[in-house]
């Protein structure tokens, strides 16, 4: 038995590529028109790319739901709190002048009794003068022991 030998052959760069005879619309999905980098154009499978996936909603943290909440009761509280010190301002601005007159009757009253006493003291003894004591403490050395005397006069 004899084969029969076949000769194969192939295209050059320099000769055109057969049209294969498909129109671009009749071109199957996957399938793609690319140019091989010996410069020959054929039709090749391509590999689809899933499409992107939609996005996953994340839930809103505590922290931010509990900052959301309480914002505008803070900057209510603060507004209150203004339009109030707008209000109180005459009767603040009253209450620190009674504050610094209270103050300056407290320094005379610390000042003014005592002088009036010694007044009293000296007009009521009749010319009488009070006692003094006096002390006289002596000591030798760093630890010595100390002596002293008291007077009377």
């Amino acid at each position: 038995m004899h084969e029969t030998a076949y000769e194969i052959t192939t295209l050059t760069p320099q000769q055109t590529t057969p049209n294969p005879g498909m129109l671009p619309t009749e071109i199957p999905p996957g399938v793609q028109m690319v140019t091989l980098p010996g410069g020959i154009r054929t039709l090749a499978y391509t590999p689809q790319q899933a499409p992107p996936a939609p996005p996953v909603a994340q839930p809103i943290p505590t922290w931010a739901k509990t900052t959301a909440l309480l914002t505008p009761t803070i900057g209510g509280g603060i507004a209150a709190a203004g339009i109030g010190l707008s209000y109180a301002a005459p009767g603040l601005i009253a209450m620190s002048q009674a504050l610094w007159a209270a103050v300056a009757l407290i320094a005379a009253a610390a000042i003014g009794v005592p002088m009036l006493l010694r007044i009293g003291r000296s007009a009521a003894g009749g010319g009488r003068s009070s006692t003094h004591i006096t002390q006289n403490i002596t000591a030798t050395g760093m630890f010595g022991k100390a002596n002293g005397t008291i007077n009377h006069h």
